[in-house]
C-alpha cells in the first residue's frame, strides 16, 4: 500500500514539472515573432481591403467601412 502511495505522489510529482518552452531563455527578452502594425501590411489580393501599405488613416477608414457593411442596423435602414 505505502509502494502505491508513493509510486501516486511520484508520478504526481513528476506531472506537475513544467519544462521550458523556449530553447535559448533570455530573461525580460520578448522571444515570438516581431509583431508589426496592421497598416504595415498590403492588403490582401483578393480581399475587399483597399488601403495604402504604410498609411495608418486609410487602413483606419478601411476599418470603419467594413464595420459599417457588418451593422445591421445600418444595412437595413439603408
Amino acid at each position: 500500500m505505502i509502494r502505491v502511495l508513493l509510486l501516486v505522489a511520484l508520478f504526481g510529482l513528476a506531472a506537475c514539472a513544467e519544462r521550458d518552452q523556449v530553447a535559448d531563455f533570455k530573461k525580460g527578452k520578448y522571444q515570438g515573432k516581431p509583431d508589426t502594425p496592421a497598416w504595415d501590411n498590403a492588403p490582401l489580393a483578393y480581399g475587399s481591403g483597399k488601403w495604402t501599405k504604410g498609411d495608418r488613416a486609410s487602413w483606419e477608414n478601411q476599418i470603419k467601412t467594413r464595420q459599417l457593411g457588418q451593422n445591421e442596423d445600418v444595412r437595413i435602414n439603408q
